[in-house]
């Protein structure tokens, strides 16, 4: 009995000096995901199309693993996790808004937000009352800027209209007529042969693979598909060809102020 109670405490001390393995990233997962979630209430970035919450997650994700050796482990992880997730929310927003907005936002003489979408407000410094090159601020984002925040912010319709008035009423229609007239011009100067195999690539839209295996090409080459020579130079060819009757021909189809 005595032996058996000697036995027990010994393991119990055992147990207790066991040094711990580490937790590993795929340990706390659930930790991590669920810090995560607490934060989507706080995300407002939607100027940004191609970027929303999930895909920030994501971003966060791969850079807690990166720093994952970094957490002491004799500590919580929550308050670890709450910070590096607070740092890299700011990074985010910085790298994708702030570092292309208008410093009109942060200004002291601003004095109203854009009042409808992308356009600028209203300014106490302006002698034109408006957002505009006049402050030597503005006139800087403008010129180095700008450019960058148009491309990366989406914008509203209503206020392009002008834009979209430009575009030709049936431009994609037109991209498909002039697609078609090269074909037929195509199919014209092109050897039998030579256009069976364009049209097999170009309108069939068949795999090289399949183009090579209904011609019954070969290769004698290790590694290479059959018929890669042939059909390598032929696309060549047929690239030539078309911007040769391109030149000679009226083929492309213009609408409005754009050609394609």
């Amino acid at each position: 009995m005595y032996a058996k109670a000697l036995e027990l405490n010994l393991l119990k001390k055992l147990n207790k000096n066991e040094k711990k393995l580490p937790f590993i990233y795929a340990d706390k997962a659930g930790v991590i995901d669920k810090e995560l979630s607490k934060r989507r209430h706080k995300w407002f970035l939607y100027s940004v199309a191609w970027i929303d919450f999930d895909d920030v997650c994501q971003i966060i994700r791969a850079h807690i693993h990166k720093k994952w050796h970094q957490w002491d482990q004799e500590r919580a992880l929550e308050p670890w996790l709450n910070k590096i997730i607070s740092n890299q929310l700011k990074n985010i927003l910085r790298n994708n808004y702030g570092n292309f907005v208008r410093p009109c936002l942060n200004c002291p003489f601003n004095q109203s937000g854009p009042p409808d979408g992308d356009r600028e407000g209203l300014c106490a410094f302006t002698s034109s009352g408006m957002q505009c090159n006049e402050c030597p601020l503005y006139a800087k984002w403008e010129s180095t800027k700008k450019d960058a925040y148009n491309t990366k912010m989406a914008v509203t319709m209503e206020n392009h209209s002008h834009e979209m008035a430009m575009m030709p009423e049936q431009a994609f229609d037109t991209l498909d007529e002039s697609i078609e007239r090269v074909h037929l011009k195509m199919e014209e100067v092109l050897p039998p042969k030579k256009f069976k195999i364009y049209k097999m690539l170009y309108i069939d839209y068949l795999s090289e693979a399949d183009v090579a295996e209904a011609m019954g090409y070969k290769t004698s080459e290790t590694g290479r598909t059959a018929g890669y020579k042939q059909l390598r130079n032929l696309k060549k060819f047929f690239k030539q060809t078309v911007e040769d009757l391109m030149e000679k021909h009226d083929i492309i189809i213009t609408g409005g102020s754009i050609s394609y």
